[in-house]
């Protein structure tokens, strides 16, 4: 199991956001490089980085935040990135800066034949970030909630060829209210392809039940505000994750 440390980018900090809201933000570091590698020798296995402006954008506005997390642990943990991903060239570019996963999640959405090209394009490199509410996925930064089941829509992107499905419950996401466990494994266990779950984490519990339930096919959760506030102590729990998981 994977315990994430998730980097929010806006105007070039590193922020962290109550469900969603651009205006409910508090700037955690200026320095992203730093944040990063912060992560890293706290045992961090893999980051998600989130281009904030550039997922109400629609393209992306933090490449130089980014790219400077890329210089300093590029190669040494795999990093993850999604926020305003809508073409192919935007992909390819990330890619080439560093980036080893790229998550796509409104544009996969509302424009599943693109999402389709970039599995083909670049295979084992694309994710794909579905937000729900109540079993409805959202987009446009959760502005909007479709009639999508989480499930139905999920399925169909595995056949795509997607690496992995990253899920947030956005009821709960930057509220430290625990993890929707009964929904992720719901999801986990109808695909074969692996669930990141995100949004509540909160304390070694949440990593404890999460753990418990990994063999359902949930290979890591991202956590954000719980690790930045101290609720959850990050080298406390991969340690934890990695004993859990060991036995």
């Amino acid at each position: 199991m994977l315990i994430i440390p998730a980097i929010d980018l806006k105007d070039g900090h590193c922020v962290r956001l109550k469900q969603g809201l651009m205006e409910e933000s508090t700037v955690f570091s200026e320095d992203p490089g730093a944040m990063a590698r912060h992560w890293v020798d706290q045992g961090g296995k893999r980051l998600h980085l989130v281009d904030l402006n550039g997922a109400f954008a629609g393209k992306p506005i933090n490449e130089a935040a980014i790219k400077s997390i890329v210089k300093a642990v590029g190669g040494v943990i795999p990093i993850q990135l999604g926020g305003g991903i809508r073409d192919l060239d935007t992909i390819e570019r990330y890619l080439d800066d560093g980036i080893d996963y790229v998550i796509i999640g409104t544009a996969a959405v509302k424009n599943p034949g693109f999402l389709h090209e970039a599995c083909y394009a670049f295979p084992g490199q694309i994710m794909v970030g579905l937000d729900a509410k109540d079993g409805k996925v959202a987009v446009d930064g959760w502005s909007k909630l479709t009639g999508h089941d989480v499930i139905d829509l999920a399925k169909k992107f595995e056949d795509y060829g997607v690496n992995a499905i990253v899920y947030t419950d956005i009821g709960r996401d930057g509220m430290l209210t625990g993890v929707n466990i009964e929904a992720t494994v719901a999801l986990a266990q109808a695909l074969t392809i692996p669930v990141i779950a995100s949004g509540g984490v909160t304390n070694l519990d949440d990593v404890r039940k999460l753990c418990a339930v990994a063999s359902e096919g949930i290979i890591g959760t991202i956590t954000g505000r719980a690790i930045y506030e101290g609720t959850l102590d990050f080298t406390a729990a991969q340690k934890l994750a990695d004993e859990l998981s060991a036995r």
